[in-house]
């Protein structure tokens, strides 16, 4: 059983993109993090929902759902969306990569992502949605133990 459990749905608007940042940093304050570490996972955060609301949804609103966890210093993250999916995720991981270019998207979320958390898994199925996995663990280096 984990410490403490948040499951969110709300609308891929951009709007709803500064929501899950407070939201995700409230929900972490409980495990104590440093003012550094609730900014790397609000970043993170803020990253993969902009991802759902840009790439996920062609010209339409669809649902993005955010579950976290906390397991003692560690923090588990996921971002699930039912949308378009990756076509190739190497690809999408590549610096500087965009499927929207004319949308003027720098193509650096995954890595942002990556650079934040101390693990990024991404699964995607096309036509079914994506889901962005990502883990941290606060104060020290050590396995994560919390996920779903």
């Amino acid at each position: 059983m984990y410490n403490n459990e948040m499951l969110l749905k709300f609308k891929a608007t951009s709007e709803n993109e500064s929501f899950a940042r407070i939201c995700i940093s409230a929900f972490v304050a409980s495990a104590n993090p440093t003012m550094d570490e609730i900014g790397d996972i609000k970043t993170a955060v803020s990253e993969a929902v902009t991802n759902c609301v840009v790439h996920a949804y062609d010209n339409e609103v669809g649902d993005i759902e955010m579950y976290a966890c906390i397991n003692g210093d560690n923090i588990y993250i996921s971002i699930t969306d039912k949308g378009i999916g990756i076509e190739d995720i190497n690809k999408a991981k590549e610096p500087f990569y965009t499927s929207k270019p004319s949308k003027e998207r720098s193509g650096m979320g995954f890595t942002v992502m990556e650079s934040f958390m101390d693990e990024v898994k991404i699964s995607s199925q096309k036509g079914k949605g994506t889901k962005v996995e990502m883990y941290k663990s606060l104060g020290k280096d050590q396995n994560i133990a919390c996920g779903v």
